[in-house]
C-alpha cells in the first residue's frame, strides 16, 4: 500500500494541469510502467479524446470497439497483452458514477499488470477526482473532451450540467445531450441529499444563444430555490416569476420536476410541459403522463401544484425532450410511443449511464440522418431503493 499512498499523495499535491506528469513520473517510479496515457470522453461519448500537449501526438481511439472503450463502458479494469508480451491495463477514470475516461498504463507483462491491477485501479479513481477538481483552475482536460469545437450555446450549456452519470446504492443516473457540439436549449439537472433526490428535465425553447440564456437563467433560479429549501411546486412558481419578469411571456419553456424520497420511492412531480417519462418494469413499457400545467414563464404569477408517483426498486424511467418523441423519418413517421418503447427495450440489459447514448443511436437510424434538427435530450433513472 505504500506504493499507493505515494501516488496518491503526488496526485493531491500536484498543480492542476500537471497531474497527467504526476502520475507518470509515480507509476513509473512505483510500478515500472512503461508509458501511461489519460483519455477524456469526448462530448457525444464516441471517442476517448488523449490529454496531451499541442500538437496532439496521439490519435482518439473509439469508445466501442477498442480495449479502452472496453473499460469505459463495462466500468471495470481491463489487461490487453500486446503481441511482445508486455500488458496494458485499462482503468476507468470516474467520479461517484460520472465516467470520465481511461487511464492506460503499460507493464512489463502480464503478471505485473495481475499484481498491480487493483492498486492502479485505486490510483485511477485518485486521478478522476483530482482532474474533476482541476477542471477549477485549468482548461486542459475540458479542451482534451472536444472532437470538434463547441458553439457558444452548447459551451453555455455544457458548463450548466451537473454530469452526464451518477450512481448511488439507491439509484443510477445516465443522460446525454444531442447535437452534443451544438446543443442550444434541452437541459437536465440533478441534485441529492441523504433523504431525497431532485431532478428536472427541461425542453428548451428558442434556437441559438437566446434558448441557453433561457435555459440558464431558469435552472439557476431553481437551483437558487432549492437550495432555499423551498419545496417543488413553490421552486417552479419562483423559476416561472423570474423568467416571466425578464421576458414577459415572449419566451419560455416547459420542465418536468420530481422530487424523490429515496428511502420509500415516493415522489412529488410536477409537470409544466412537454418532457415525457416512460417507465419499464417487469418487462413492459409504458408512458406515464402527469396533468400538464403551464410552462415556466408563459403568464404572470402561475400556481403549480405538485402530484405523487411512486417509483418501485428494480423500476427503469426513461425521460425523453420532443427532439426524441416527435422526429420524423425521411418519409415523415413520427418516431411516438411504440418506437421509443423498443428502444428502451433493446436497450434493458445495459446500465443507466449507456441507455441514453444508446436511445439517440436507434432515433439516428429512425431519422436517417446524423444531425438532428432540433435538440433530442435522454435521462435514464434506475431505481433500486433503499
Amino acid at each position: 500500500m505504500n506504493r499507493y499512498v505515494t501516488a496518491e499523495r503526488a496526485l493531491r499535491t500536484a498543480a492542476p494541469h500537471e497531474l497527467l506528469d504526476a502520475v507518470r513520473r509515480v507509476l513509473v517510479e512505483q510500478y515500472a510502467a512503461e508509458s501511461v496515457e489519460l483519455f477524456m470522453a469526448d462530448y457525444g461519448l464516441t471517442v476517448l479524446q488523449p490529454v496531451s500537449v499541442l500538437p496532439h501526438t496521439m490519435e482518439p481511439v473509439s469508445v466501442h470497439n477498442s480495449p479502452e472503450g472496453r473499460a469505459f463502458g463495462a466500468q471495470e479494469p481491463f489487461a490487453e497483452i500486446l503481441p511482445d508480451g508486455r500488458a496494458r491495463v485499462h482503468l476507468p477514470v470516474t467520479v461517484r458514477g460520472d465516467r470520465l475516461g481511461v487511464l492506460s498504463v503499460t507493464l512489463a507483462g502480464s503478471a505485473e499488470a495481475h499484481k498491480y491491477q487493483a492498486e492502479l485501479a485505486d490510483v485511477a479513481e485518485v486521478l478522476g477526482h483530482e482532474v474533476f477538481v482541476a477542471e477549477r483552475d485549468t482548461d486542459i482536460y475540458l479542451q482534451a473532451r472536444r472532437k470538434d469545437r463547441l458553439t457558444l450555446a452548447a459551451e453555455m450549456q455544457w458548463q450548466l450540467l451537473p454530469g452526464r452519470s451518477c450512481v448511488r446504492p439507491e439509484y443510477e443516473l445516465g443522460a446525454q445531450l444531442e447535437p452534443a457540439y451544438a446543443i442550444f436549449g434541452d437541459n437536465f439537472d440533478w441534485s441529492a441529499t441523504a433523504d431525497h433526490l431532485m431532478l428536472y428535465v427541461t425542453n428548451g425553447m428558442g434556437e441559438g444563444i437566446e434558448a441557453s440564456l433561457l435555459t440558464n437563467l431558469a435552472i439557476n433560479a431553481l437551483r437558487n430555490a432549492r437550495r432555499a429549501g423551498i419545496p417543488l411546486a413553490d421552486q417552479a412558481a419562483l423559476a416561472d416569476q423570474a423568467v416571466y419578469a425578464h421576458y414577459r411571456g415572449r419566451c419560455y419553456l416547459s420542465m418536468l420536476m420530481f422530487d424523490f424520497e429515496i428511502a420509500t420511492g415516493r415522489a412529488w412531480v410536477v409537470d409544466a410541459g412537454s418532457p415525457q417519462m416512460f417507465r419499464l418494469r417487469d418487462g413492459t413499457v409504458e408512458r406515464i403522463s402527469f396533468d400538464a400545467q403551464l410552462p415556466l414563464g408563459m403568464f404572470e404569477e402561475t400556481d403549480y401544484v405538485a402530484q405523487e408517483f411512486r417509483a418501485e426498486p428494480g423500476d427503469r424511467l426513461i425521460f425523453v425532450s420532443d427532439g426524441v418523441y416527435a422526429v420524423a423519418s425521411p418519409r415523415g413517421e413520427t418516431y411516438g410511443d411504440a418506437a421509443l418503447a423498443r428502444a428502451i427495450q433493446s436497450t434493458r440489459l445495459l446500465s443507466a449511464a449507456e441507455v441514453p447514448r444508446a436511445i439517440l443511436r436507434e432515433l439516428t437510424g429512425h431519422r436517417g440522418r446524423a444531425v438532428p434538427d432540433d435538440d433530442a435530450l435522454v435521462v435514464c433513472l434506475d431505481w433500486h431503493g433503499r
